[in-house]
């Protein structure tokens, strides 16, 4: 039985840092404020003209590519998910093929919001399992600081700028790869998380400009109440159904969105600290790829046969956890 997994995996963060004390010049708030609250002490900036999603993403797919010694015409397969594409058309995907000088591949966005790296994992397993492509790139590109109000002290504290690059190959060997995935969307969490203006629906103008509608909205209680117990559940369902134990778990993978609710997945999971993949303090929140980012810094602990537990939640909202077994 063939099956997918990852290979390798290539990085991009951006040079500038913001650190909790340059946004206390911006708006009223502390690193203590902080720190209580959703455990971040910086993040990273992408700053320049010009620059967007797109560019993080190519850069994390060259330096995958130069890792693994692959040619760019080899690649068949580009999935790129984020909530800050570059611009509505083309796919942010499409314009990174471009820069990477990939020419042979299916390349389409997908908007799973925080869970999204889980969403495309799962997307991408099935064109690897059915032979359809033999060589795929899940990148996660996101400048989230270009949809962060700089002037909320709510959400301004969480956002950083970062991408990913994900090989995903086929394997016969067992025991590597996805093992299973407990993905779910309710759209009712769609009031309580969203950028309000800028699509179809409410398409940008002066008004929606000046009303700040470009940027992130949350109601954080809302949020925080649905995502520390969907994340959760959802990392204990699927343990359950494969009959693992937290003795088993090698690592727990969790998004980096609050450290509050990371430390409820792991007590719930009864898996103790030095088990959980934590880098939220050093990068913030950068959406879908804060779990391939967490492995790519762990990439050189990990052992082959490693169980792995990736949880997320998003807007939407869009929750989920994938049990995998790291394969290299």
């Amino acid at each position: 039985m063939v099956n997918a997994v990852i290979t390798g995996i290539g990085a991009y963060l951006p040079e500038t840092k913001l650190t909790n004390e340059d946004l206390s010049k911006m708006v009223d708030t502390n690193d203590e404020w902080i720190m209580t609250r959703v455990g971040i002490k910086e993040r990273r900036i992408l700053k320049g003209e010009g620059l967007g999603a797109s560019d993080m993403g190519a850069e994390a797919i060259k330096e995958l590519l130069a890792k693994k010694n692959i040619k760019p015409e080899e690649i068949d397969l580009v999935v790129c998910t984020t909530v800050t594409p570059d611009a509505p058309v083309p796919s942010t995907a499409a314009i990174i093929c471009d820069k990477c000088d990939i020419r042979n591949a299916i390349a389409f966005d997908m908007n799973g919001a925080c869970s999204g790296f889980l969403y495309g994992l799962d997307l991408v397993a099935q064109y690897i399992r059915t032979g359809y492509k033999k060589k795929a790139i899940l990148v996660s590109a996101e400048k989230m600081s270009a949809i962060t109000d700089y002037t909320d002290r709510t959400t301004c504290v969480l956002f950083g700028d970062a991408a990913t690059a994900c090989l995903i190959e086929p394997t016969e060997e067992a025991g590597v790869g996805l093992m299973d995935s407990n993905l779910h969307t309710d759209g009712m969490g769609r009031h309580w998380l969203k950028v309000i203006a800028g699509g179809s629906v409410k398409p940008a103008s002066h008004e929606t400009v000046d009303a700040h509608e470009h940027f992130v909205y949350q109601e954080g209680k809302q949020v925080f109440k649905y995502a520390v117990t969907r994340m959760a559940d959802a990392t204990v369902d699927i343990m359950k159904r494969n009959n693992l134990v937290a003795d088993d778990v090698a690592w727990l993978v969790p998004h980096q969105a609050n450290l509050r609710i990371i430390d409820a997945t792991a007590d719930r999971m009864e898996l103790p600290k030095d088990k959980v993949m934590i880098n939220i303090q050093k990068f913030g929140n950068t959406t879908s790829a804060t779990i391939p980012l967490c492995l790519y810094e762990w990439e050189k602990q990990l052992k082959k046969g490693d169980t792995l537990i990736f949880a997320a939640f998003g807007a939407g909202f869009t929750w989920g956890s994938i049990y995998y077994k790291w394969g290299y």
